[in-house]
């Protein structure tokens, strides 16, 4: 698949080179509290704007990991980057795989946060029309956001990340990815790869915490190591980016 060169940005001018591509509900301005941490001398990080989100939110598409995948290594093409590591979010960790697969050579290591597996999210029916009803439906995204981070966060705090997810992606989009990165299943695909993977998850995500990444990812990549940050639930980024900032970069140090 021929991908195309996204809206993008770029912080820090350090050696240490990530793409990083966001979740379902947000878009690469979603990253702005963990950005602010970031060292930008030690590292040089790329946030990814997916079709349908963001300043991309008109482009037209599949909407799928797929296609993700293939825009995010034409970003790298486009910046001139040989090798790098991939950052994903959520569904964004499940592209960074696919990355991984379409270019093996150039993708060092993966660092996945509260990350979508290889083998997708299976959903029951009851889960399934919630989510698939968010696209049309604010409340529902703000339910599942709410129960994501373990109903710890205040109303203004769910109705800030609810607003930004309806304003800035595309229903349409919205709708189309959770097909994708909720239903495939490519795990045999990546099965006994040596790439080095950190896995940085929430302790009060009940989504994508110890126990899905246990059952997944870290039998299925023997170079993967798990971090559990102990105030977060699934949005890490936002709800604890300075020890998300940490285990970052000391992972992309080594």
């Amino acid at each position: 698949m021929t991908g195309q060169v996204l809206p993008y940005d770029v912080h820090g001018t350090g050696p240490r080179r990530a793409l990083v591509l966001h979740n379902w509900f947000g878009d690469r301005t979603s990253f702005a509290p963990l950005r602010a941490r970031l060292d930008g001398d030690a590292g040089t990080y790329a946030f990814v704007d997916c079709r349908g989100y963001g300043e991309a939110r008109d482009r037209t598409g599949a909407f799928t990991m797929e296609e993700v995948a293939a825009d995010a290594l034409a970003v790298a093409d486009d910046l001139g980057w040989d090798d790098f590591s991939v950052i994903g979010h959520s569904m964004g960790g499940k592209a960074a795989q696919l990355m991984l697969l379409d270019a093996p050579a150039r993708v060092r290591s993966i660092i996945g946060i509260s990350p979508v597996s290889a083998a997708g999210f299976p959903l029951d029916d009851e889960t399934w029309e919630l989510f698939a009803g968010a696209a049309g439906e604010p409340a529902k995204r703000r339910a599942i956001i709410d129960n994501t981070t373990g109903g710890r966060r205040d109303p203004a705090w769910l109705d800030a990340l609810v607003e930004r997810s309806v304003s800035r992606s595309s229903a349409t989009a919205f709708r189309a990815y959770l097909d994708s990165w909720s239903r495939v299943d490519f795990h045999e695909r990546v099965r006994d790869n040596p790439t080095p993977v950190l896995l940085v998850v929430g302790a009060h995500d009940p989504a994508l915490g110890r126990q899905a990444m246990e059952s997944t990812w870290l039998r299925w990549y023997p170079e993967a190591r798990l971090e559990v940050l102990a105030d977060a639930g699934h949005y890490a980024p936002e709800e604890t980016p300075g020890p998300l900032a940490e285990a970052v970069e000391a992972f992309l140090a080594d």
